[in-house]
Formats: C-alpha cells, structure tokens, sequence
C-alpha cells in the first residue's frame, strides 16, 4: 500500500470539497427529476492501467452520502488489465451519479499518471537509476500526482519551492557566482539539499568543487552524461547526485541511465498525460440484498 500521510489526506479533502463544488453546485438538476433507488455501480477499465486514486473516490462519496459502500478489487499501485471491473459501488443511484463523474476524474488522471510512470520505470529496472517528477504539475492536484507517481514506482522530486534549494539558468542571470550562491544556501538552510542546474561539463566542473547535493544535468547528451559521471567520480564531492533532465522519452531513458546518474526527471509523468478510460455503468438490485452489499 502507498502511504497517505495525513497532510495529504488534509489535501484529499480539500481538493474533493472543490470538485464537488465545481461541479454538482447547489443541485443535481437532473437527479432531482428521477425516484432514487438502491443500486449496484461497476467501475470498468476499458484499457491496461496501474490504479491510483482510490481515496479521493472514497471521499467524493463519503461527502456526497456516506451510506455508499464501495468495495474495490484492487489497491492503488497493481496493474489492471483492460476490460476489468476495478471497484463495485452500492447505495442510492442518485448518490452515486451525482459524484459519478468527480469519481472518475480523479481515477483517470491519478491512474494515468502512475501508468505513464510505471511505462517509464519498467525502461530501467534494471539499472541503479531512479525516475522522478518535477513541479509540472495540473493546478492544484500537485499532490494528488505525486502521490500517483509513487503508486507507479516513482520517486518525488521537491514538491515546491519550499523543500529545496535548486539554483537554475535564470537565477544566475547577470553573472550570479555559483560557489558563492551555493555556500550562502549552506549556511541559510543547513538542513536542506542543495541542487544546481548546469548545461555544460564546465559549469558542472565548477559544481563538483562545492558542497552542493545534487547536479542537474539538463540537456546533456549521452556522451556528457558519460563524462559527468567520470568526472563525479575523481572529483572532491564524490557523494554529489548526479539527475538528468531535458527531452526524455521512452525511447532515449534507457540510454541515459545506462551512463551510471542517479535519477532522471521527467516532467511527462505528469504534464503530458491522457486520461485512462473508465467507465461507470448501474445496475437496479433488490432492496433485501443492501443489507449485505459486498456479498450481493
């Protein structure tokens, strides 16, 4: 099982409050026209998925109508195939179609994210070398995708710009010397990693002779991948992180954690996402069999 910390389960709330909100208003119009009765809902996967999402399903309901019981078949992080029942849903049908498609927002993006994730890391099983995310990320679900990022076999790079130190292009515009910015982070934020973004072996050069955690490689090719690690590896600060970033596919990841770095960031998993398709269907039961659900 993926940890839920209870900050995110703070956050789950908060993000379910605003999408019941946006969505439902003051009132299912349309729900508000038909007799509610007890029924059985099916949450179908139409394609191969790794799940994510399961709590802020179980909060959508739990907001909507706590009597709903929702019995899932999987855990966040298991593969599912196509075709497959992922969860069986019980209560009254006005219930479960007015948070219907708040449910299955939440389930599409959150499992896409961890399938997108799991694609990648599949790639590099077999290397010493580890996939993370970055801060590009859907408004207001930073979160809820890290946390699917995890349930694919991610890892979660800073998760703002709280957490950590990242010194990058833009922040050393008009001539900002890198040891001198990297000691002033030191001695501010002791207890924080330090990482600096570097586009050439000379600015890593410079980077390898300070105390700084972590060199972000961006846009290097193979071959200064290659020589970036050589380098770490006769340099002063052989304890540094060496994380490729810029243009990783699928195609290339293999290539790249092959030259011994330590991570690649991947801003894919969770900018350039399609929703997995879910589908919701109901199904009227006998009112004698709501008082055992899961056994209907």
């Amino acid at each position: 099982m993926i940890e839920i910390t209870e900050n995110l389960k703070k956050e789950i709330k908060r993000s379910v409050e605003v999408a019941i909100k946006e969505d439902v208003g003051e009132k299912d119009l349309t729900c508000s026209l038909i007799e509610d009765i007890d029924v059985a809902a099916k949450i179908i996967t139409r394609e191969d998925m790794i799940l994510s999402g399961q709590a802020w399903a179980n909060e959508v309901y739990k907001q909507i109508d706590p009597k709903i019981h929702t019995q899932w078949h999987f855990n966040d992080g298991d593969f599912v195939r196509k075709d497959t029942v992922i969860s069986e849903i019980y209560g009254g049908r006005n219930a479960i179609l007015t948070g219907e498609r708040c449910v299955l927002n939440f389930l599409q993006i959150l499992s896409s994210t961890a399938t997108q994730t799991k694609n990648f890391v599949e790639k590099i099983k077999n290397f010493g070398c580890e996939i993370l995310d970055t801060r590009k990320t859907l408004p207001g679900l930073r979160l809820a995708q890290k946390y699917a990022v995890r349930c694919g076999g991610g890892v979660n790079h800073r998760f703002g710009l709280y957490d950590s130190v990242l010194i990058k292009e833009n922040h050393l515009a008009g001539g900002m010397n890198i040891p001198e910015l990297i000691l002033s982070a030191k001695r501010l934020y002791p207890d924080t990693e330090v990482i600096v973004e570097v586009e050439s072996i000379d600015e890593l050069k410079i980077v390898l002779s300070t105390g700084a955690n972590r060199a972000l490689l961006d846009n290097f090719s193979i071959k200064e991948l290659r020589m970036a690690y050589e380098l770490k590896l006769k340099s002063q600060n052989k304890n540094i992180l060496l994380e490729a970033s810029g243009n990783i596919t699928k195609k290339n990841i293999k290539r790249i954690a092959e030259t011994g770095i330590d991570f690649v960031s991947v801003g894919a998993l969770t900018k350039n996402i399609e929703a997995i398709d879910l589908t919701l269907l109901i199904f009227p039961i006998k009112k004698t069999s709501m008082s055992n659900p899961i056994h209907s």
